[in-house]
């Protein structure tokens, strides 16, 4: 019997101690060696080849022929025999390997996943099957929103043999994905009620080769500009100024270059944007109207990546570099060329933002020269991952806008030149730490600082007058929160936060001498609190807050209830409530016409609690949804009553444009969106309806349509994605802004303008017509993109605002300002 035993274990061990050495990883150039001294033969070869690669232990009783057999099958690297048993290794041409990527729970497969390759990236079809060539010892990283990263490295992928990737649902976050591809790839409507871009795996929008944020937010339904601006967004008939904006949890006060033609934020460090229209977080305070947050990659990065490009706007650059296994360093920066070379795009962004302005055109005895107008932008994202528990995260933004012009006029036969100039700028700084207490606790602490200047000095010459005008916002935030997951399916989010917020205005006149500066600070203390909870089976999600506020200036506390719920029915039905009360102290006014040269004229300003009111909004909406096979509609309704604001803030050029006075607005509107997705091809039209009132009771008109009430507005977008082509286009309709004029007739009463009732008329309805093309191209190690884009291809003649002046004559005078007309576009770029 001991002799049975003993013999059993024999073989045991022997057979155990075969298949350890049978599967004993060897690095490949120790493999080699081995061979070299076994056989006689010298490998030729460049060390980056075989870098990298593992083999099984070789069996030294094989020939040589098997053994380089073995080599092939487990590296797929090309082994060629020369003479003199000389051999060389090298990478084979191609590399054509695929999967199959499925959900780990219900393996169904997951369409428009990202894939993504040192050099390459693709996409996953309707069916979850992506294939990619790329060398063997590279990684790639499958994304798909709402579930976690897969890391895979290439050679364990087959070629013929697609494998099952399975990605595992992201159970922590219960704001999921409700609806993918929302408009085009990339966009997502959440559960949460917001409308998320992922610029990981955007496509393109008809007029844009870059993906800048606020333009492109502009394309879902309900968000407009009425006068073309990033800087004058406007969501569901709200003002800019009543949007909370956020980059990386930093409040910012200017959100545009060029005086808000184009983006303040690096479209290249920017991760992704979520729109919040309603039903927002009780994390969040202010932004009565809407939330823009935008966020950076919150996950270290591994290995260097970059990019570098040029547009007929600007030059940028993007660096994201590993500083070490835990710690990680991005950063971006872009500068216009308008002191290098002067483009058509240049010129017509130019010639938009100063019509009917000083800088465009003077007094006939005072010519403007030498202007010039320069702007840049620098981003840096600092993440360190102190351990398995901590993270800390730095972020820095600091943007800048200049322009400069000389008046020149002649006085009593001597030349005089004095220079007027505008300075725009903002500088946001954050930390955030990050801890995990345990497996259902993890807390965040979060501070930042955002400045923000306007600067500008108008040189009257003739009058030998400087006037000089700064307005500047200093704000200073402070918050902790914890997220306390209850189960798998709930969570408890509760925090506090400090905000102070100071801003300054300054009138400076050296002839007379006449200067006045206002400084006015106001802290706001917040308690917040909020559960969440999927149930159902992960049909129903229900997000319920209360948020606290203390403003101690004013002592006075308000509270806010939030709320978010979704449903999913019948397979492919959902339904959305959401409603929410909030309140701002912060707003922007405009003084009079040539406030800033007319270039920028909007002053922030604080709330006193009297004239100027704390701003209150009340919203609820309730939406439906259906999604199947590439059909998708969407349709949702909601009312929005905003209390406290000023007629200042709202831009009035009428008979109320001196007036300051507040009051409130009420908006009743729906949202329609139909979209098919083909597997090439997107195809999307959008409706809004809208009706907005303004209600002033101290004004002659009490009631009367708001300045920014579009009844109607129609988007149609299609996207082709071929390969790495992309060509898109798009029409946008909707009615003309409301207008005021003077009486026909009787314009001028006593010296002032007659005017009719207050937005009584309306502009011609508004029409453009956009196109744009990229494509990618893999060349030298790198990947080059290139791409063409047209804004307004018909140069249709848009009007979106007038104001009206009585001349020396008494005679009277209209100024229009009109949209951009044709603007072409063009941008190069290299990406590492």
């Amino acid at each position: 019997m001991k002799g049975i035993k003993a013999h059993t274990c024999f073989v045991f061990l022997f057979l155990w101690g075969s298949l350890c050495f049978a599967q004993d990883k060897i690095s490949l150039k120790k493999a080699i060696d081995e061979i070299e001294q076994q056989h006689g033969y010298t490998f030729n070869y460049a060390e980056e080849t075989i870098s990298g690669y593992t083999v099984t232990q070789i069996d030294p009783s094989l020939s040589f022929a098997e053994k380089i057999t073995q080599l092939k099958s487990q590296t797929k690297l090309l082994f060629t025999l020369l003479g003199n048993k000389l051999v060389t290794i090298s990478l084979p041409e191609s590399n054509l390997v695929c999967g199959n990527v499925k959900d780990e729970e219900t393996g169904l497969p997951i369409a428009f996943a990202t894939v993504q390759a040192a050099k390459k990236a693709v996409v996953t079809d309707e069916n979850g099957y992506f294939s990619i060539d790329a060398p063997p010892t590279e990684n790639i990283k499958i994304r798909f929103l709402g579930y976690r990263t897969a890391e895979i490295t290439i050679n364990n992928l087959e070629t013929e043999n697609c494998n099952p990737i399975f990605l595992s649902p992201l159970r922590e976050q219960l704001d999921a994905v409700l609806l993918s591809s929302y408009l085009v790839q990339g966009m997502s409507k959440m559960s949460n009620g917001a409308e998320r871009i992922d610029f990981n795996n955007f496509t393109a929008l008809p007029g844009l080769i870059e993906t800048d944020v606020l333009q492109s937010v502009q394309s879902l339904p309900g968000v407009h500009s009425t006068n073309e601006t990033v800087s004058n967004i406007n969501i569901r008939g709200g003002t800019n100024d009543q949007n909370l904006v956020l980059w990386d949890g930093i409040k910012m006060y200017q959100t545009g270059h060029f005086f808000g033609l184009i983006s303040a934020f690096n479209p290249q460090i920017t991760e992704q944007v979520s729109i919040q229209k309603n039903g927002t977080s009780a994390t969040l305070t202010d932004g009565v109207s809407g939330t823009i947050a935008m966020e950076t990659e919150k996950e270290v990065s591994n290995t260097f990546s970059g990019s570098l490009g040029a547009s007929l706007i600007d030059a940028n650059v993007f660096l994201d570099i590993p500083l070490g296994k835990t710690s990680s360093l991005q950063i971006g920066g872009r500068k216009s060329l308008s002191d290098v070379v002067t483009t058509p795009t240049y010129d017509a962004y130019f010639t938009r933002i100063a019509q009917d302005t000083e800088v465009e055109t003077n007094v006939e005895t005072v010519r403007n020269t030498n202007r010039s107008f320069d702007f840049y932008d620098v981003s840096l994202r600092w993440l360190y991952q102190i351990g398995e528990r901590d993270k800390i995260r730095v972020n820095f933004l600091y943007v800048d806008n200049i322009l400069a012009f000389n008046e020149n006029a002649t006085i009593n036969n001597t030349a005089f030149s004095r220079e007027s100039s505008v300075a725009q700028n903002s500088l946001g700084a954050g930390a955030l730490w990050q801890h995990q207490w345990g497996e259902h606790l993890n807390t965040t602490l979060h501070v930042y600082e955002s400045d923000y200047t306007l600067r500008a000095i108008n040189a009257n010459i003739l009058d030998q007058q400087r006037f000089l005008q700064e307005n500047s916002v200093s704000e200073t935030g402070i918050k902790t929160a914890g997220i306390l997951s209850l189960k798998e399916t709930q969570k408890l989010t509760f925090g506090y936060e400090l905000i102070e917020t100071k801003v300054t205005n300054l009138d400076d006149v050296d002839v007379p001498l006449v200067r006045t500066l206002v400084a006015e600070v106001v802290r706001t203390h917040s308690g917040f609190g909020e559960y969440s909870i999927r149930f159902n089976d992960y049909k129903s999600i229900l997000i319920a807050g209360l948020r606290y506020n203390y403003l101690d200036k004013f002592n006075e506390s308000i509270i806010e209830p939030r709320l978010q719920f979704s449903q999913k029915f019948l397979e492919h039905f959902s339904l959305q409530v959401a409603g929410e009360f909030k309140h701002q102290i912060t707003s922007q006014v405009i003084n009079f016409q040539n406030d800033f040269l007319g270039i920028e004229k909007r002053r922030w300003q604080l709330s006193n609690n009297s004239t100027i009111p704390i701003i209150k909004s009340k919203q609820a909406s309730l939406g439906f949804n259906y999604s199947n096979k590439g059909w998708l509609l969407s349709i949702e309704g909601y009312y929005k009553f905003v209390d406290g604001i000023t007629s200042q803030e709202q831009g009035f050029q009428n008979q109320f444009e001196f007036v300051k006075t507040s009051g409130s607005y009420e908006v009743l509107g729906a949202d329609v969106l139909f979209r098919k997705r083909f597997r090439d091809i997107s195809l999307w039209i959008s409706y809004s309806f809208m009706d907005n009132a303004y209600s002033f009771e101290s004004l002659s008109e009490t009631a009367f349509p708001s300045n920014y009430d579009i009844p109607h507005s129609v988007t149609f977008g299609s996207t082709y994605v071929y390969d790495t082509l992309k060509i898109t286009g798009g029409f946008n309709w909707r009615s003309g802004n409301p207008t005021t004029s003077p009486v026909e007739g009787n314009e001028v009463v006593g010296g002032a303008i007659n005017f009719d009732p207050p937005n009584s008329e309306r502009f011609e309805d508004y029409i453009r017509v956009d196109a744009s093309a990229l494509y990618e191209v893999s060349l030298v190690n790198a990947m080059f993109e290139a791409g063409i884009s047209v804004w307004n291809i018909l140069d249709q003649t848009n009007t979106i605002s007038t104001f009206y002046r009585v001349n020396e004559n008494g005679d009277i005078v209209e100024n229009k300002q009109t949209s951009l007309g044709f603007t072409p576009n063009a941008v190069l770029r290299v990406i590492l």
